[in-house]
C-alpha cells in the first residue's frame, strides 16, 4: 500500500464512494482543500488504484479531519488507521494543537482508540422554505463575522469563512450572521453563529424569506445549542441524522450556544 497526496483526478473516484455512503459532498470542497491544505488530503493506493481517502484542513492552531473512506471490502485491514495517523502528523507539523472531526457510530470507536474524545453531538436538520423567495439584499464581509465565529470555536477560521462567504450569501444582524450556500438543488444554512437567540431567529427568518418555496435546506447543528433546535423545530425542520463531534489534543474553547450551524456538512468544520 502506498500513501500519497490527493490528486485532482482522484476527485471523481472519491465522489462516487461518498455518494455510495450517502454523504453530501461537492466539488468546490476539494478545490478549497487542495488549495488551502493539499498535504493534508491523502489517498491510499494498491497497484496504483485508490482504496482509501482522507481530507483535512487547518485553521489557526486547530485542524479538522473531514472525509475518511475506505473501500468496503478492505475495511478492518488498517487502511483507515494508517491514513488517520499520517493526516494527524501533517496537522501537527503544520502547527495544529487541537483536531476536530465528526464521527459516525461505526467510526467512533476507531477515533477513540486514537485518543479522540466526545465533545458534542451534531444533528442534521432538514426543512424547506415556504415563501416566494425575495431577492438577496443583506451581505457582509468576512470581517463582520470573524469575532462571532471565533467566540464559538475559539480559533480564527478565516479560510473557510472567506470561501463560504464568496460562494454563498451572508446575512448579518447585530450579534449574529448566517451564510446560505448552494448545495446541489438545495441550500445549506451554515455557518450560522449568534451571541443570542433573538439575532439567530431574525437571521433564520430572513434567510428563509429569501429562499424559494419548496427548496430543501440542510443544516448540521450542535445538540449543545438548544436555542437552535427550538428555532428549527418551530420553522418545521426535522432531524434526519446524527454524528458525534470529537476532539484530540489541547482542550479547545468550545461554546456551542454560539454555534447554530456548522460551515460544511461535516467535512470542514
Amino acid at each position: 500500500m502506498q500513501i500519497d497526496q490527493f490528486r485532482h483526478e482522484d476527485v471523481a473516484d472519491f465522489m462516487a464512494s461518498a455518494d455510495a455512503e450517502g454523504w453530501i459532498c461537492e466539488n468546490w470542497e476539494f478545490e478549497f482543500l487542495l488549495r488551502v491544505f493539499p498535504h493534508g488530503c491523502l489517498v491510499a493506493r494498491e497497484t496504483g488504484k485508490p482504496i482509501g481517502f482522507i481530507t483535512s484542513v487547518k485553521y489557526g492552531t486547530s485542524g479538522w479531519v473531514g472525509n475518511l473512506i475506505v473501500r468496503p471490502a478492505l475495511r478492518g485491514m488498517g487502511v483507515g488507521n494508517t491514513l488517520m495517523k499520517k493526516v494527524l502528523a501533517s496537522l501537527a507539523e503544520a502547527g495544529a494543537r487541537t483536531v476536530w472531526l465528526t464521527a459516525s457510530a461505526e467510526g467512533k470507536p476507531v477515533y477513540e482508540r486514537l485518543g479522540f474524545v466526545e465533545f458534542d453531538t451534531i444533528k442534521r436538520w432538514r426543512g424547506a422554505a415556504n415563501s416566494p423567495g425575495e431577492p438577496a439584499r443583506d451581505e457582509a464581509s468576512v470581517a463582520d463575522i470573524m469575532a462571532i465565529d471565533m467566540a464559538g470555536w475559539g480559533d480564527i477560521r478565516q479560510p473557510i469563512l472567506e470561501e463560504v462567504a464568496k460562494r454563498g450569501t451572508t446575512f448579518v444582524r447585530n450579534g449574529g450572521f448566517l451564510v446560505k450556500q448552494p448545495c446541489g438543488e438545495a441550500f445549506q444554512f451554515g455557518p450560522w453563529g449568534a451571541t443570542e437567540r433573538q439575532a439567530a431567529a431574525s437571521l433564520l427568518a430572513t434567510a428563509l424569506a429569501q429562499t424559494a418555496t419548496g427548496t430543501h435546506i440542510f443544516l448540521d447543528v450542535p445538540v449543545g445549542n438548544v436555542d437552535a433546535a427550538a428555532l428549527l423545530h418551530t420553522a418545521g425542520f426535522t432531524i434526519r441524522g446524527s454524528t458525534t463531534l470529537m476532539c484530540l489534543g489541547e482542550p479547545p474553547v468550545y461554546v456551542p450556544a454560539r454555534i447554530y450551524a456548522l460551515a460544511s456538512m461535516g467535512s470542514m468544520g
